[in-house]
This record gives C-alpha cells, structure tokens and sequence, in this order.
C-alpha cells in the first residue's frame, strides 16, 4: 500500500491523547494492513513498568496477536516519531513492509528522550560497549543452536 498521512494523523492523535492520560511518553504508533489501522499501540513504559513497551512494540505485539503470527509481511507500521534502536529492531524482525514516522531523531532527544548513545553502542564490538560484558560457555551454547539445526519439527522464523 502506498503511504496514507490518514494513518500518521492517528499515530500521532493516539500519542497525545495517551501521554496525557499518564500511560506513558509521547509516542503512538499504528499497524495497517490493506488500507485497515489493524493494531494501535502507545508508550506504556511508566504506567506498566515495562522498559520495552514502546509505542512501536505495543503495536506489533497487539498486531501479531490479532493477525495470529509472527511476521507482519503486508503491514506497514505508522510512528508518531522516528523509532528507537530497540523499536527499529523490532519493525525489522517483525517484516514490516513499510515505515513511516512524524517525529525525528533529533525532535525525541530536545524532548528528553536522546537515543543517539543507544545507536552508537549497538553498532560497537560486544567487548567495546560501556556495558561491562562477558562471554562465557560459547561450547553450551553452540550444543543448543546445533539442536537446533537439526530439529526437524522447528517453526522457522
């Protein structure tokens, strides 16, 4: 489907309203799929508690849940601002067909919410990030992931 600023429209409307019921920060983000708003979600970090329950994620995991599956190929997602590293993550692993988002990068971090430092981490070698970091027992882990490959009931994803 082609771009529809009906759909941002409602991102950001979602993102006020919540933010001013006290769910949480001010982003919102809808899931369309064949022209339908299939999913909403908004920032509910505060109110659940729920470091990950980002507007974005919040619309995916109802999306998901409405759709029964776990890739959104033939959805576009509608963000209120220009997603975080974690959100970003998410859209892609959940094949999302589209982005489209009002709010920028730098609009997010004059508000307070500067994910510049989580982008650049990310993108660091485990062993260089700020995170103190230790990789331990890669043999055990190898053992399941060999398990893995050679289970032949397994949903791949």
């Amino acid at each position: 489907m082609p771009y529809s600023e009906q759909f941002l429209h409602e991102a950001i409307r979602l993102s006020g309203e919540k933010m001013e019921a006290g769910e949480g920060g001010p982003f919102a983000a809808v899931i369309v799929k064949n022209g339908k708003i299939i999913s909403k979600g908004w920032n509910c970090v505060t109110s659940e508690n729920d470091p990950t329950a980002h507007g974005e994620v919040m619309a995916i995991r109802n999306a998901c849940h409405a759709l029964e599956t776990f890739s959104l190929e033939g959805c576009e997602i509608y963000s209120s601002c220009e997603p975080c590293p974690m959100c970003l993550a998410a859209i892609y692993w959940a094949r999302l067909d589209a982005l489209y988002f009002a709010g920028s990068m730098a609009d997010a971090a004059a508000a307070g919410f500067d994910d510049r430092f989580l982008y650049e981490e990310v993108s660091k070698p485990w062993n260089l990030r700020t995170l103190k970091t230790r990789q331990a027992l890669q043999s055990e882990a190898q053992a399941v992931f060999k398990a893995w490959i050679a289970k032949p009931d397994k949903t791949a994803y």
